[in-house]
């Protein structure tokens, strides 16, 4: 399967997880940003993770989709 071909099969579905750059604070809660999406290859053995932002400091964490309610 050529690359073009799966990030087209991948952009017509939702992403199975949400990537967040998440900075600790002392003595809080994280504080968490959603900076990408991302899409697991067809072969089930890889992921596409498209992100909007590239964090200087704290972390990414991956986690599964789920959609908001308000």
């Amino acid at each position: 399967m050529s690359d073009s071909k799966n990030n087209h099969e991948t952009a017509s579905k939702g992403p199975s997880h949400v990537a967040y750059q998440v900075r600790d604070r002392e003595g809080q809660k994280g504080f968490w940003t959603r900076i990408g999406s991302v899409w697991p290859h067809a072969d089930g053995k890889g992921f596409n993770v498209q992100l909007e932002a590239v964090p200087l400091d704290g972390r990414i964490t991956l986690r599964v989709a789920t959609e908001k309610k308000d």
